[in-house]
């Protein structure tokens, strides 16, 4: 069987044609070789604690936190994920020396 390879691109809708070789695709048989032999189930096991460490790892403390009315309307004016958009600005700025100190 022949690889097939496609580029998609942001804000690229696939045809009828594709959706219909992906499904066939995904009703397909795994097959397993020499260069891609199956897990062991030590390796699952492995792979479970990595998983583990790199969710805790990402783990993201809950602050809570007064903001002024018209920060806090300027902020909600970004849209969904405005309160990650302000988690991101936080971050940079603990890791910004100068902007740090402008701020204390």
């Amino acid at each position: 069987m022949a690889m097939v390879q496609y580029e998609l691109k942001p804000g690229t809708k696939l045809t009828k044609e594709q959706i219909a070789e992906l499904e066939a695709a995904a009703k397909m048989p795994i097959t397993y070789d020499e260069d891609s032999p199956e897990f062991t189930d030590e390796q699952y096991a492995e792979f479970a604690i990595i998983a583990r460490q790199q969710r805790a790892d990402r783990r993201r403390g809950v602050v809570s936190l007064r903001l002024g009315a018209a920060t806090l309307e300027k902020a909600k004016k970004l849209g969904a994920g405005y309160t990650s958009i302000l988690s991101r600005m936080i971050d940079l700025c603990i890791n910004d020396k100068e902007l740090l100190r402008k701020c204390l």
